[in-house]
């Protein structure tokens, strides 16, 4: 424990932003590090609990209360080791993740939670600027080859550990840079490429070979990939959008809001771009669905120079502190203000887009919405909902982006080809110990099996697997699972 007194004489505090003006000008992350008195006084406000409940808050089961120990004492050689030890990304995680250890805090209770996630990318930082971020090759290794079929989290994380195991992985992305969800689906403004490009260069020099460009199943022989590799894990995400099939939806203006984004993140980094354009610049926005997504979706609006931005929520507005349907330390759905939030836009919430309205041309001017009424049930969780009669009313509009989540991976082509058994949510079917398909020597990871979740649980899906996989091959595995770490580290 840093300081037995941090939480008693120090308040959370979070580091300085860019100003609003000048960060809606360019695509650059605007959240500042740490200074060294504010790093030193963020960790000494953990109070090294007892039971450490930010350990099970965590999908990684991340070592808190010793990291920010060696924060307060500034070793950072000791902090970023015990931070690597379960995380092989705090880079980004640190960046982009919701912070669900912070909402485990104990001190979260009384006071506002440690800084944990900030406290993780200043310790990252702090690793790779005194060269302690070293590739780590494998001394031995076994001779069995391992195909990754996807670059995101989960991918890279799998990689990464079955990397270390000894074995021989490549990682097939059908995209042409690596990353996954982490290049194309977040802009640059929450993270920046150059901190991905950063970490596949050293995963690249500790032994794994990318081939990008690769569609398993169209460019890439599926045959080939069982002939040639002892396994195969499938790390393709939940990339089938949910649509919202009313009347005008083939309007033109109506767009998928991870089309919107992979777009921007294409012209930012100077990449190709497929089909028509799609800009907010002098256009009137609604973003529809309420998620990080959707925020995402507002922020690079902002950046765009659109008219206005509007963001829909079909569920009522969250309150703004816990309730007893949300007790310590369970995540709470509370109101949620994000950084583009605070660029610049108007919020509504329990309203319900009826149909999009098209001029002659087939152009998107307007949308046709209805405010609703929502219902508690006993749970005192919204249960039903029924239209409020009077309210309907048009909103004008010229692009709408779809930010309502995504349904499942894409079944067609490779999970057709192989033949994967899937679940009744159109996820691929494999428990949480073997994350083994029905077909033999391959297994699955991160929203491909459990849907769409946050960039923590997907690094986590990876390293489980990964182990899972291991013990395939090798009849026992060196790694060490979540449950190893915490009940070691406890």
């Amino acid at each position: 424990m840093g300081k037995p007194t941090g939480f008693l004489e120090f308040t959370r505090t979070l580091p300085s932003k860019r100003p609003v003006a000048e960060r809606v000008g360019d695509y650059r992350e605007f959240v500042n590090r740490f200074t060294a008195q504010q790093a030193q006084e963020q960790s000494a406000r953990c109070m090294n609990c007892g039971v450490p409940f930010c350990h099970s808050g965590c999908p990684l089961g991340n070592v808190i209360p010793e990291f920010n120990d060696a924060v307060y004492r500034e070793q950072w050689g000791e902090a970023y080791d015990i931070l690597s030890s379960t995380n092989n990304f705090p880079e980004f995680t640190g960046r982009i993740c919701p912070a669900p250890c912070e909402s485990a805090c104990v001190l979260g209770i009384h006071q506002p939670p440690v800084t944990i996630e900030e406290i993780e990318k200043h310790i990252i930082e702090m690793a790779f600027d005194k060269g302690l971020v070293q590739a780590r090759k494998p001394v031995l290794r076994s001779g069995k080859k391992v195909a990754v079929i996807g670059s995101g989290p989960a991918g890279l994380a799998a990689a990464a550990q079955l990397n270390q195991a000894g074995h021989l992985v490549t990682v097939f992305e059908r995209d042409d840079k690596p990353g996954g969800l982490l290049r194309y689906g977040i802009p640059d403004f929450k993270l920046e490429k150059w901190v991905i490009d950063r970490r596949i260069a050293l995963l690249e020099e500790e032994g794994i070979q990318f081939r990008c460009n690769a569609y398993v199943g169209e460019n890439t022989g599926l045959n080939d990939l069982f002939r040639e590799y002892q396994a195969i894990v499938l790390a393709i995400g939940s990339t089938i959008p949910r649509n919202l099939d009313i009347p005008g939806r083939e309007l033109k203006g109506v767009h998928y809001a991870m089309d919107y984004l992979k777009q921007q993140n294409q012209r930012v980094s100077g990449s190709r771009i497929a089909g028509p354009d799609i800009l907010a610049t002098g256009k009137q926005v609604v973003v529809i669905g309420g998620g990080d997504t959707g925020s995402d979706c507002v922020g690079t609006s902002n950046r765009q120079q659109a008219v206005s931005v509007t963001q829909f929520e079909l569920m009522p507005k969250p309150p703004a502190q816990r309730t007893e349907q949300m007790p310590w330390p369970s995540y709470p759905m509370t109101l949620k203000t994000t950084s583009s939030h605070e660029e610049g836009a108007q919020r509504q919430w329990a309203i319900a887009t009826k149909a999009f309205l098209g001029d002659a041309n087939g152009q998107l001017c307007a949308l046709q919405v209805v405010d609703l009424n929502w219902q508690k049930g006993t749970d005192g969780k919204p249960a039903g909902f029924e239209e409020i009669s009077g309210s309907e009313r048009t909103i004008p509009c010229d692009l709408a982006l779809l930010a309502m989540g995504f349904v499942s991976p894409q079944q067609a082509g490779l999970l057709e080809a192989l033949g994967v058994e899937l679940d009744a949510r159109g996820q691929v079917r494999a428990n949480e110990q073997t994350y083994q398909t029905n077909i033999p020597k391959v297994f699955v990871a991160g929203d491909a099996r459990r849907g769409q979740s946050l960039v923590v649980w997907a690094i986590s899906e990876g390293r489980e697997c990964a182990r899972a996989v291991d013990q395939y091959l090798m009849g026992e595995s060196v790694l060490e699972s979540r449950d190893q770490s915490i009940l070691t580290n406890i």
